[in-house]
């Protein structure tokens, strides 16, 4: 009998699943040369081919194919067995302190996808305020919004992005403008200290040749990205947004990019975490995964 192991079989299913080795590395938790390894290691034992590569990745062989269907069989028994099911107790809590806005729109729909690749890891997610400098004590990893100078914390980029200005269709069809200098002057620009507008019209004004670059000091201010959000998608007037907070509100429709034009802002999100002797296995887990969330989440 040649038995092949249960990561072996594992690393066969996942790179078969997911198209490629380095995808099925980050949802086993190895790199993506291990998982190679295991994979050419089962067709040695066995001695047939169950993966080809492509030009994006790999794909089962025909043999591959007759031979993961038996696999994924196996698999699903042992994995419906309670005898392979881990007690509560052995699992890890990872505190998450997060601004509500980047909890809600971010972090909140892709949970499932951390606890799919990290089952052993459970997340507790406590609110933050960014404009108050108010955070929940007891963290393990923090979100921050800001200008990356953080003190007593090691820390990281997380978004890269720039802004631009949103409306709904509703306040459109009340307010037309057909120019960035059109806008400012007609339209109710909704202020917030967090996203200020000079940057952007500054680069109107590069661009156009046209248009003011004070910061506008009428109308309601709104000291939280989540309202201001809420504010335009309301009606109330144009918003500064950036892709990882507005892009669900963009697909559907509910908001509307208003021009081409895009300025880079003074503030951005950062993970920060405490210094440490130990590496963390969840942090850093956890760490990885929100990088590839953020960089999904920003990109045009």
């Amino acid at each position: 009998m040649r038995l092949p192991s249960t990561a072996h079989l594992r690393a066969l299913e996942a790179a078969a699943r997911l198209g490629s080795f380095e995808r099925a590395s980050r949802e086993l938790a190895i790199t993506p040369s291990a998982v190679a390894k295991r994979v050419a290691g089962l067709e040695s034992l066995l001695g047939v081919k169950m993966l080809s590569r492509t030009g994006r990745g790999v794909e089962p062989t025909a043999i591959g194919r007759e031979y993961l269907e038996q696999v994924n069989v196996a698999l699903g028994l042992l994995t419906r067995s309670a005898y392979h099911r881990r007690d509560s107790t052995s699992r890890r809590r990872l505190r998450v302190a997060t601004p509500p806005t980047f909890g809600r729109d971010l972090l909140v729909p892709h949970l499932h996808t951390f606890g799919e690749r990290y089952p052993d890891i459970e997340l507790e997610l406590m609110p933050s305020i960014p404009y108050l400098d108010i955070t929940a004590p007891g963290w393990d990893v923090e979100v921050r919004f800001g200008d990356g100078r953080f003190e007593g914390v090691d820390s990281e980029g997380l978004t890269d992005e720039t802004v631009f200005p949103v409306a709904s269709p509703a306040y459109l069809a009340q307010v037309r403008f057909d120019s960035p200098a059109d806008m400012i002057r007609r339209a109710t620009l909704l202020r917030c200290p967090l996203e200020p507008w000079e940057p952007w019209m500054r680069a109107a004004r590069s661009e156009t040749g046209h248009g003011d670059t004070a910061e506008p000091i009428d109308g309601h201010r709104l000291m939280d990205l989540g309202m201001l959000m809420e504010a335009a998608l309301n009606g109330h007037g144009v918003a500064l947004a950036r892709r990882s907070l507005a892009r669900r509100h963009l697909q559907s429709g509910k908001l509307i990019k208003l021009f081409a034009i895009e300025a880079r802002p003074p503030y951005a999100y950062h993970l920060c975490w405490h210094r440490v002797a130990e590496p963390d296995e969840a942090r850093t887990a956890f760490i990885a995964w929100l990088r590839e969330l953020c960089i999904e989440a920003t990109r045009p």
